[in-house]
């Protein structure tokens, strides 16, 4: 695959994301979201882009508000550090503004195109706002989530506008995230074309074929 780097300038600061396509190109597009105090290179969102583009499709990421090159170094680990990470960097609104850029931007250097969301835990909660808002997004992969967190009601108001395809995963042990704010969120989400998809083991223990059939899933929604 042939990967490129970027940066851009927003309301909220530089962004920086990396670009992913196979070589031959691509004619679909999934924008992925990483998890909670990860970053852009974090190991399986290299993965998920592998998957995406050995099935023709290319992939962006942005180190989301707060987190990666945009971690504000005075935030030190702790219990509230994610809460701080997040709103520190501009919230939901930093988010919304952040990928709408970024999407505006790939497609002035690559073209409009069919495309979809991937975003697990904080992939979620950023992921489900811009799938609400954005007509462009077609269908999204989300999980690991409920009625919970930073923007949690924020996520409870938007879930009943979200119409596109959805598949839905959850950790049935999960220590972070309460199983039934999950099962709350999933059960609000307005699309009547949603599928539930529940494993067992704790937040992080995610099966690898749970990544490989998202991408496949991505893929026929998305053909």
């Amino acid at each position: 695959m042939t990967t490129r780097t970027f940066e851009l300038s927003g309301d909220y600061g530089s962004v920086p994301g990396i670009y992913r396509e196979p070589t031959d190109g691509a004619d679909r597009l999934v924008l992925l979201g990483h998890g909670g105090t990860a970053n852009k290179e974090v190991e399986y969102i290299q993965f998920m882009a592998r998957f995406l583009n050995e099935k023709g499709i290319a992939t962006v990421v942005i180190d989301a508000p707060g987190h990666g090159e945009r971690l504000d170094p005075s935030i030190e680990p702790g219990p509230d550090a994610f809460a701080r990470m997040w709103h520190g960097g501009g919230g939901q609104e930093a988010v919304l503004a952040d990928w709408r850029m970024t999407l505006d931007f790939i497609e002035a250097e690559y073209g409009a195109r069919p495309t979809g969301w991937w975003g697990l835990s904080m992939g979620t909660m950023m992921g489900l706002p811009v799938s609400a808002t954005d007509e462009r997004i077609k269908v999204a992969q989300l999980g690991l989530m409920g009625t919970w967190g930073p923007n949690g009601e924020s996520l409870r108001e938007l879930a009943p506008k979200l119409t596109c395809p959805i598949r839905f995963l959850v950790q049935w042990d999960d220590e972070i995230v309460p199983r039934d704010a999950c099962l709350e969120l999933y059960d609000l989400i307005g699309s009547k074309r949603k599928t539930l998809h529940a494993n067992p083991g704790l937040h992080s223990q995610v099966p690898l074929f749970e990544m490989r059939e998202s991408a496949a899933y991505l893929d026929k929604r998305l053909g």
